[in-house]
C-alpha cells in the first residue's frame, strides 16, 4: 500500500548505493574517481563499457574535465551503434529506488531499456526510454506523476521501486546505426533486506500501426502468477477526424474469458478526463496532452494525424490478481449520424505491474523499423 511520507522516519538496515559513469558498481566510497587516463578504468573494462579516453567529451563545454580527478572526468557515457551496454551488475539484495536518465530526445525509440532480476535470462522490463518514462512521438513533454516524472530539459526520472533478491541487471541498446554520445545516468539503489511478500518491478511495451478494424488494442497479455497491475501509459495517433477515445478500458483477470472483471466508460474517463478532454493536464496519477496541438501553435483540435500521450498510475487502486492478467483498450470514435467508428490508427503503450517471479516471456519486441515514429 502507498504510504506517501509515512515511514520515512523509521530506521532501516540498509546501505545506500549510486551507480554513475563515474562509479559504474555503485560502490562505498568511490564516487567520483574516474581518472584522466588514456587506459581504462577496470571497472569499466569489467562491467562492458565502451572507453572514450580522456577526450570522450567536447572539450570546450566541459571546461572542468581540466581540472581532473574529483573534477567531472566521465559524467556520461557514449552508447556504440547497433549494441546493448550495461548500465547496472550488482547482487542483492536490495532495492532500486530512483532511475535517472538524460539523452537526445529524437533517440528515445532508437534506446531499449531492460531490465532482468536475479540472473534470469530473459528481460522484466523491456521499453524503448522514452516510452518507459511516459514520453512518445520524439517529443519531450514534462509529466509530474508520482512514479514517472519528466522535468526540463528531458530529465527522465522513475521512483517505481524495484526490489531484488539475488541480483539486478540494467542495459540499454542502441539500435541506431550511429554511436550515441552524451548517455546520462543515475541509479540509486539500497543494499538490504527484502520481504518475502516483496514482489518483482514488470513493464512491458508494444505497438501496433494500425490497429485492425474492430480490433482492441491489447496493452498486457499472457501474465501468469500472481501480482499487481500498476500502471497503464499509451502513445496514440488518430488517423481519422473527429473524436478517438470513447473504447473502453477492459482488464480481464484470473480466467475471465469473453467478458472482463473491470470495464471502463470512455478512454478519456479510464485516464481521469471527462467529455473528450478538452485540455492538457499532468498530475500525480493521472494525465493526458495533445502533443500536435501543443506544439503547432493553431493548429485544431481532433483531427487526423494529431499524436496523444496518457498515463494512469494504479497506486491507490491497483488491479490485482491471482492467476492471470490480460489488460486491453478498445479503439472507437464518432462517425457520421452519430455512429461509432472503429479506429484503425497508431497506438503504443507501457505495461506496468509487479509480480512473483517466475515471468512468462514477453513477445518479441518489434524491429527498429517496427517502432520507428515517422
Amino acid at each position: 500500500m502507498f504510504n506517501g511520507l509515512f515511514g520515512i522516519s523509521h530506521l532501516v538496515n540498509a546501505q545506500t548505493r549510486s551507480i554513475t559513469a563515474e562509479n559504474v558498481y555503485g560502490e562505498k566510497g568511490r564516487g567520483g574517481m574516474a581518472e584522466v587516463s588514456a587506459e581504462p578504468q577496470e571497472e569499466v573494462v569489467k562491467i562492458g563499457q565502451r572507453w572514450n579516453g580522456p577526450y570522450h567529451i567536447n572539450k570546450e563545454k566541459f571546461r572542468s574535465f581540466y581540472l581532473g580527478r574529483p573534477w567531472k572526468v566521465r559524467p556520461c557515457i557514449t552508447l556504440p551503434k547497433e549494441s546493448e551496454t550495461t548500465l547496472m551488475d550488482v547482487d542483492g539484495p536490495g532495492t532500486i529506488q530512483h532511475i535517472w536518465i538524460t539523452v537526445d530526445f529524437k533517440k528515445y525509440r532508437d534506446l531499449i531499456l531492460r531490465i532482468y532480476w536475479d540472473n534470469e535470462t530473459e528481460p522484466s522490463v523491456e521499453s524503448p526510454l522514452g516510452d518507459f518514462f511516459c514520453n512518445s512521438w520524439n517529443s519531450r513533454p514534462n509529466i509530474v506523476a508520482l512514479p514517472i516524472n519528466v522535468n526540463p530539459s528531458s530529465g527522465l526520472n522513475c521512483y517505481f521501486p524495484m526490489p531484488f533478491r539475488k541480483h539486478a541487471k540494467v542495459t540499454i541498446e542502441n539500435r541506431a546505426p550511429t554511436d550515441l554520445d552524451c548517455f546520462f545516468y543515475t541509479i540509486n539503489y539500497a543494499l538490504g533486506p527484502v520481504g518475502d511478500t516483496e514482489a518483482y518491478f514488470h513493464a512491458q511495451f508494444r505497438r501496433t500501426n494500425p490497429l485492425p478494424c474492430k480490433d482492441d488494442y491489447v496493452i498486457l497479455d499472457g501474465v501468469k502468477g500472481n501480482g499487481h497491475y500498476v500502471g497503464t501509459f499509451m502513445a496514440w495517433q488518430q488517423n481519422s477526424d473527429g473524436w478517438w477515445g470513447e473504447g473502453e478500458f477492459k482488464a480481464f483477470i484470473d480466467g475471465d474469458k469473453e467478458f472482463p472483471t473491470i470495464c471502463g466508460t470512455g478512454t478519456e474517463d479510464y485516464f481521469g478526463g471527462a467529455w473528450c478532454f478538452g485540455a492538457n493536464y499532468s498530475a500525480l496519477f493521472l494525465g493526458y496532452q495533445d502533443l500536435t496541438m501543443q506544439e503547432q501553435c493553431g493548429h485544431a483540435m481532433g483531427r487526423h494525424g494529431n499524436r496523444h500521450i496518457m498515463y494512469r498510475f494504479h497506486i491507490f487502486d491497483p488491479i490485482r490478481f491471482q492467476q492471470d492478467l490480460k489488460v486491453t483498450m478498445q479503439a472507437i470514435g464518432w462517425r457520421s449520424e452519430g455512429r461509432y467508428l472503429p479506429l484503425q490508427d497508431d497506438i503504443a503503450s507501457v505495461a506496468y505491474w509487479y509480480q512473483a517471479e517466475p515471468h512468462v516471456k514477453f513477445p518479441k519486441l518489434g524491429s527498429r523499423d517496427q517502432l520507428e515514429i515517422i
